[in-house]
C-alpha cells in the first residue's frame, strides 16, 4: 500500500481550505469573546469513563452501547493501564472543567475549538476529523440562555457565510413527562423511543395500545406534531394533556419562536435526538446545501452530576470543515514576491507591507520560484532607488 494513502474519511486540509477554515474559526471566537465567552482549551485524549459519562442513560433506552461510545476511539494507557479515548465530543470536557476546576458559583460562559474524531463519519461525504467550535452556559436554567445561546449560533453561521438557515425546535421533555406521568416502565420507554426516533407510526400503535386513552392519544400525536411554528404550537395544545411540564415546554418553544428571526423556523415535537443526553430544548439547523444538520445545541442540566457537580447547561456546537464546503469557492488573497538580499532598504520595505497585512514571500537563491506556485500576483522592484511594488506581468494566478 502506498504510504501517502491517508484512512477512508480522513482528509487533509490544502491550503485554500486550511486558510479558509482558519478565518472561520477566528471570526467566530472573536464573536464569542465580545459576547463574554472565556476559551477553553481541553486535551484531546482522556480517561475512556470521563469522555462516555452518557453511556448508561442511553443504554437503559436503546439497550444498546450508547452513540457516543460508539463514535469514540480507544486505546489502552500504557503508563496507568486505563483505557482513554480520543474526544468525539469536547461538550463534556468543558462540562468537567466548569463543575470540577473552574467551580463558580454563577453563570460561566465558555466556548472552545479544536479536532474530534469519530469511527465512523458523522454523515454523508463527511471527515471522521471534525474541527468542532461551540459555545455553553453554565449555571442559568431559565429561556433567556436558551435563546442567547440559539441567536449565537445564528450570528455565527451568518458571520461566516452561511445564509437562508432554517432552525428546528424540539423539547426533550415532552415525551419524558407522558412517560412519567403514564407509569410507563423502562422497557417500554425504549421501544417508543425508538418508534418515535423512526418516525414508525404502525409500532408507536402498536406499541401504545395498550395505555390509558390520554397518554395513548398523545404518544401518537407526537409524528404528526412538526412544521410550521404557530400550527404545531396550537395542535400540540390541542392534542397533549394538561401537564405542567409540556405546557412550560410549550410555552418556551413559543417565546424562542417571538425571540428569533431566521429565514425560516419549524417545530418537530417527535425529534428526540439526543434524548439520554439533553433534559429541556433541543434545536438543530440546516441549510439547502446539506443533507445533514449543520449546527445542533440544546439543554443538558445533568451533565456536570457525573463530575461531581450539577449544574443547569444550554450550548450549541458546529464542524467547521463541514460548513467550509457549503461556502463558495475563494482563494487566498494574493501576496508580494521579493527579491533576497541584505539591502536595508529593502529589508524595510518588506516590514512594512508585512505590517500593513500584506503577504511578502521572499525568494530563496538559486530556486526557480513560480509567482503562480506561490501566490504572489505583486513584486518588489528598485526603481530610481527606491524598493516599489509592481505588478508581474503574465501571471498564472
Amino acid at each position: 500500500m502506498q504510504n501517502w494513502l491517508l484512512p477512508e474519511y480522513i482528509h487533509d486540509m490544502l491550503p485554500d481550505e486550511a486558510q479558509r477554515v482558519e478565518s472561520m474559526r477566528s471570526a467566530v471566537i472573536e464573536l464569542l469573546r465580545r459576547s463574554g465567552y472565556q476559551l477553553v482549551s481541553p486535551p484531546l485524549l482522556e480517561y475512556a469513563e470521563s469522555l462516555l459519562i452518557d453511556g448508561e442513560d442511553e443504554k437503559h433506552l436503546t439497550g444498546q452501547p450508547n452513540d457516543r461510545d460508539l463514535r469514540t476511539f480507544k486505546l489502552v494507557d500504557q503508563l496507568s493501564g486505563r483505557t482513554l479515548a480520543l474526544r468525539a465530543d469536547i461538550t463534556p470536557q468543558v462540562a468537567r472543567i466548569d463543575a470540577h476546576l473552574l467551580n463558580r458559583k454563577g453563570v460561566a460562559r465558555l466556548c472552545y475549538a479544536g479536532s474530534v474524531l469519530h469511527t465512523i463519519p458523522a454523515g454523508l461525504n463527511r471527515t471522521r476529523e471534525l474541527l468542532q467550535i461551540g459555545a455553553e452556559i453554565y449555571g442559568h436554567s431559565g429561556i433567556e440562555s436558551d435563546i442567547e445561546i440559539q441567536q449565537l449560533m445564528l450570528e455565527a453561521l451568518e458571520l461566516i457565510g452561511v445564509h437562508d438557515v432554517h432552525l428546528d425546535l424540539g423539547h426533550v421533555g415532552i415525551f419524558s413527562a407522558l412517560v412519567r406521568h403514564a407509569g410507563i416502565d423502562a422497557r417500554l420507554e425504549r421501544d417508543l423511543f425508538a418508534a418515535l426516533l423512526n418516525k414508525d407510526t404502525t409500532t408507536l400503535r402498536d406499541l401504545t395500545a395498550i395505555l390509558d386513552e390520554e397518554p395513548r392519544a398523545a404518544l401518537r400525536a407526537l409524528p404528526a406534531l412538526y412544521g410550521d411554528c404557530r400550527d404545531v404550537l396550537k395542535r400540540a395544545r390541542e392534542a397533549l394533556p394538561d401537564l405542567p411540564e409540556i405546557a412550560s415546554a410549550l410555552d418556551d418553544l413559543e417565546i424562542v419562536v417571538d425571540k428569533l428571526n431566521p429565514s425560516s423556523i419549524g417545530i418537530d415535537l417527535a425529534d428526540l435526538r439526543g434524548y439520554h443526553y439533553h433534559s429541556g430544548m433541543v434545536f438543530a439547523s440546516y441549510h439547502a446545501g446539506s443533507h445533514d444538520a449543520i449546527a445542533l445545541g440544546g439543554r443538558y442540566d445533568g451533565l456536570g452530576k457525573s463530575f461531581g457537580r450539577a449544574r443547569a447547561a444550554t450550548g450549541f456546537s458546529m464542524d467547521l470543515r463541514q460548513l467550509y464546503r457549503l461556502l463558495p469557492v475563494k482563494a487566498i488573497e494574493p501576496g508580494i514576491l521579493a527579491p533576497y538580499g541584505d539591502d536595508a532598504a529593502l529589508s524595510d520595505a518588506i516590514a512594512r507591507l508585512r505590517a500593513s497585512g500584506e503577504a511578502v514571500v521572499v525568494s530563496l537563491p538559486h530556486s526557480a520560484d513560480d509567482p503562480g506556485e506561490l501566490q504572489c500576483d505583486r513584486e518588489l522592484v528598485l526603481r530610481e532607488g527606491v524598493w516599489q511594488v509592481a505588478p508581474i506581468l503574465n501571471n498564472s494566478i
